[in-house]
């Protein structure tokens, strides 16, 4: 399957309208005129908006450079497959719940490993919680790309594991939005929703890395991860970047680890500033 036809480049114009579509909602809708409506009454703010699609269409240019490098390497772990899933209805659903089972492994360790958080923390950068947070999208995804490595091994193509994952994706934009208070009950118990992830995008202690799930919020359950919304969520990293330069949104957490190891007095210490967790 061509970059052309994955779904997240066939979703551009729906991203561009709904983002235009919310930011007109929220200039148009008076502060407490509506109970689910304008949380933190922040809305858009243009630069703030600017840098996040920005960090999309990079992550887009950026995937569709390495999209053949993965491609490769899920070809040869398939081709060391130990069965075969095939093409049907059945090895879409194992392709697709198996996808977020590993997108909640993944999502956790970037928030427990600096090396993956100076990649995810693009994501959290933002101290706005809109559909454009949503597209802020970190430049260095394809590091993470082997925690989804079962996959093949079990026989997903590499085309079916390319738009699983574009699925997945798709599916969590809608989650960061304000102006959807809480879905029903059934709902909000098993799948993701913006009341979950706005706790996840939380700064807030009570939240840190809470909700990590992509579509089922049953892993998160399930591994305690789970943290309702209750108090109001402070959007944004501990410490805050303050800067809507795209290259110091992608890249600064990097260039923070390269100052900590060149800084750090033995290896142990060195090791700890990668692979321990942010902060440490």
């Amino acid at each position: 399957m061509g970059r052309l036809s994955d779904p997240k480049i066939l979703a551009i114009p729906v991203f561009l309208a709904t983002v235009a579509g919310e930011a007109w909602m929220l200039r148009a809708t008076p502060a407490g005129a509506d109970g689910s409506a304008l949380r933190n009454k922040a809305g858009y703010e243009p630069r703030d908006t600017a840098t996040s699609l920005t960090m999309g269409v990079g992550n887009l240019v950026i995937g569709a450079l390495v999209a053949g490098t993965l491609h490769r390497f899920d070809e040869k772990l398939r081709a060391r497959r130990i069965i075969d899933v095939g093409t049907g209805p059945a090895a879409w659903l194992i392709a697709m719940v198996g996808w977020d089972l590993l997108y909640y492994c993944e999502h956790r360790m970037s928030h427990r490993v600096r090396l993956y958080w100076a990649n995810h923390v693009t994501h959290h950068s933002s101290q706005h919680y809109n559909l454009s947070t949503a597209l802020r999208q970190p430049w260095q995804g394809y590091m993470a790309h082997w925690v989804y490595a079962p996959l093949p091994l079990i026989g997903v193509r590499p085309g079916m594991n390319m738009t699983v994952g574009s699925l997945n994706l798709l599916y969590q934009y809608w989650i960061h939005t304000e102006t959807v208070d809480r879905m029903p009950a059934w709902f909000e118990a098993l799948f993701n929703t913006p009341s979950h992830h706005r706790a996840h995008h939380g700064a807030d202690q009570q939240y840190l890395d809470k909700n990590y799930a992509g579509i089922l919020i049953i892993w998160d359950r399930l591994f305690g991860t789970f943290e309702p919304e209750v108090e109001p969520v402070t959007y944004g990293l501990t410490k805050n970047i303050n800067s809507f330069n795209p290259l110091t949104v992608a890249y600064h957490e990097s260039a923070a680890i390269v100052s900590d190891v060149i800084a750090a007095k033995s290896w142990r210490e060195r090791l700890r500033k990668v692979f321990g967790p942010p902060g440490s």
